[in-house]
């Protein structure tokens, strides 16, 4: 089992999009309270009673914590396993998250399996509980909330609400939901009863071995921190040796309206593909054993393939990092039936639609369903194209998440102030020219010729030699001559000359190309230290991760020598830490993405095991107990606070480098999605 050895710093359990992310922080589902991405808490709880013992097995409050013997994070889903009294139980959480069809990749569910069997030859008596917490549908708890119990055939349904529903209100980073309904769901014959109540009330009475309350609370609204509104829920199963047993559950979040994109409200993917709150949760219920099924097998080919081209360490890592990217992401479609997929740029500035945070995200992307890629440049060309950008170069961003009504970073749309010119019309012309060079899709550039055209000759002019400005890793501030931020200036050139070609003009394309390969010459003489090229032009004993040349190898653009690339990658060597490779050599801390990028520069297969080996020792040993974070000290493991904890981020898709690298599985994926695309609809 590819990721069975590590301990995550903090383990996914339900993970959909940057409002309904719940996570447990800890080595044991029974260490602590679990929280939200932000750790606020969230506090969902489980137990267990065996022949009359109670025991937890999620959360802080209740009875003694049952043994906990293992926990596994899958790309799809994250199963515990907990043994002691002579029952083994798995507890797993499965989210449909499945690159191959986006209507169920969308929807707002995840399954929360309980699987029980006898370890000790013996019959054994086992009631399960499970309780959700009002806390998932506010943002504090001290907002009030109110109780709901819809009636939904064939399923047993409760949930919560804010009392003041105010959809889409506000926007900000470190907030949670406060519109929509989250919701406890069961099918006929799954559990046997539920109650909602406030406090400790249903826990109290299963730990008691007594029913629980015979009616629902009627006292709401009610604040959701101080008096702790909960939908509860019980089994009762016999388990025989011969015969282990299973009961599932649905939680859900329905939050309506999702993304507000210039002003115009648009509804989750999978409301737009008609489905009301009802059907969904019927289709969830009807559907869990061919999704199940369908995780399941997902999963293993992944890791599979995970492993092959990097290793069990790899796989762990990459598997680590599959959900928080896809839950950082929400899913919609504008009126004219457009996708738009957008991210969230989790506690570093709250942006969406960041494009130098779409850039690293990107090889997941290319990888699994380039569809999504599309859905998340398409908005950002259509609003440079627009009246409302006056530059001659891309945006930074789209707003601040859910409100894509135009740019807030830096300058915002009114001035140059800490804009990141190169960086951005760097990254849209290299995942444009990707899109193109690995899947055929040139749709974007054939969209926005002329505006693509701008930014090259925008890096052309500028990308020699960069003024003091911000890059993607602005958490290290601005400065000049920025050597790195050169070189994805002259690729981005270099994928333009793709992209000419595409767009049948050779001319442009020749042209494009002899710029760019004059430029890399130049680039490598004025950088060049002797054996590695330097952190900024003319700056002696200084050195960076020169990762943007990661394209370089992946699209076969035939810029740098590998020689070049080799005598980089023998200094890195010299400057490795217990956790990694800095990113230069002005601080301690690297990136988790970037790292991963500069391994992939290289055939090498022994300096790529290495630095993949430090991803995943740091995974193993941080003490930063947070959803994973892409930015941290290689001495000690500690998060760097540069710019904030930088956690939950997509940008953790990167990882999937690697895996992109391997033409024959990339090729073999990329068949996959394209085979069940369907446009707008996304069926399939």
């Amino acid at each position: 089992m590819s990721s069975a050895l590590l301990r995550p710093p903090a383990v996914p359990l339900i993970t959909i999009d940057p409002y309904l992310s719940v996570w447990s922080m800890a080595d044991r589902l029974t260490d602590a309270p679990t929280k939200h991405w932000t750790s606020a808490v969230q506090p969902l709880v489980g137990a267990v009673r065996i022949d009359g013992t109670a025991r937890r097995v999620i959360g802080r409050n209740g009875p003694a914590a049952m043994p906990q013997l293992d926990v596994v994070v899958h790309p799809t889903r994250t199963v515990y396993r907990f043994e002691e009294l002579g029952v083994r139980l798995t507890l797993s959480f499965i989210t449909p998250a499945l690159p191959d069809d986006l209507v169920r990749l969308s929807w707002p569910v995840t399954y929360l399996e309980f699987g029980v069997e006898s370890v000790d030859g013996d019959d054994h008596e086992v009631e399960l509980f499970f309780q959700l917490p009002a806390q998932l549908s506010v943002d504090s708890g001290t907002q009030s909330v109110v109780a709901v119990r819809p009636a939904v055939e064939g399923l047993t349904v409760a949930g919560f609400g804010n009392a003041d529903q105010r959809v889409l209100n506000r926007s900000g980073d470190d907030l949670r939901i406060d519109w929509g309904w989250a919701y406890l769901a069961y099918a006929d014959g799954q559990f046997d009863r539920s109650v909602v109540v406030h406090g400790g009330a249903a826990l109290d009475a299963f730990v008691a071995g007594e029913p629980l309350p015979a009616s629902d609370s009627l006292e709401f609204p009610a604040p959701a921190g101080r008096k702790a509104p909960a939908a509860a829920c019980t089994a009762a199963l016999t388990v025989r040796p011969d015969q282990p047993a299973d009961r599932h559950l649905i939680v859900a979040y329905d939050d309506q309206f999702s993304i507000e994109y210039h002003h115009r409200k648009l509804r989750p993917y999978w409301r737009s593909q008609g489905l009301t709150a009802e059907q969904l949760l019927r289709q969830a219920a009807a559907e869990f054993v061919s999704i199940k099924e369908r995780c399941v097998a997902f999963d293993a080919e992944v890791e599979a393939d995970l492993t092959a081209v990097g290793g069990s360490e790899y796989a762990a890592v990459a598997s680590l990092a599959y959900r928080q990217c896809l839950a950082a992401h929400k899913l919609v479609q504008d009126h004219d039936g457009t996708l738009l997929y957008f991210s969230k740029e989790n506690y570093s500035n709250g942006c969406i639609g960041t494009v130098d945070v779409t850039y690293p995200s990107a090889p997941m992307f290319l990888l699994f369903r380039p569809e999504l890629l599309i859905a998340q440049l398409r908005p950002i060309l259509d609003y440079a194209a627009s009246p409302r950008w006056r530059f001659p170069y891309a945006p930074h961003d789209l707003g601040t998440y859910p409100l894509a009504n135009g740019q807030v970073y830096g300058g915002g749309e009114e001035t140059e102030d800490h804009q990141m010119p190169l960086e951005e019309c760097g990254n849209m012309l290299i995942l444009i020219g990707a899109l193109g060079s690995l899947t055929g899709d040139w749709s974007l550039a054939e969209r926005n010729p002329e505006l693509l055209r701008t930014w090259a000759d925008y890096l052309v002019e500028h990308g020699a030699s960069p003024a003091e400005q911000l890059c993607t890793d602005d958490f290290a501030g601005p400065f000049a001559d920025n050597v790195n931020l050169s070189a994805k200036a002259i690729v981005g050139i270099r994928c333009y000359a793709d992209i000419s070609a595409a767009l049948g003009d050779p001319a442009a394309a020749a042209d494009y190309r002899a710029t760019s390969e004059s430029m890399i010459k130049q680039w490598y003489a004025d950088a060049d230290l002797g054996d590695h090229t330097a952190l900024a032009f003319g700056a002696q004993d200084t050195w960076s991760q020169k990762y943007n040349l990661v394209w370089d190898r992946l699209l076969g653009l035939d810029l740098v020598p590998s020689s070049v690339i080799e005598r980089e990658l023998a200094y890195y060597r010299t400057k490795l830490n217990p956790y990694g490779l800095p990113l230069d050599n002005r601080e301690t801390y690297t990136k988790f993405d970037w790292s991963l990028w500069t391994a992939a520069l290289t055939d090498d297969a022994d300096f790529r095991a290495t630095m993949i080996n430090a991803a995943y020792r740091w995974l193993d040993e941080t003490p930063s107990r947070i959803a994973l974070t892409d930015i941290y000290h290689t001495d000690d493991g500690r998060v760097a606070a540069a710019g904030g904890p930088f956690q939950a981020r997509s940008v953790v898709g990167g990882a999937f480098i690697e895996l992109l690298a391997d033409p024959a599985r990339r090729e073999k994926w990329n068949g996959r999605g394209a085979a069940t695309a369907g446009g707008a609809t996304g069926r399939g």
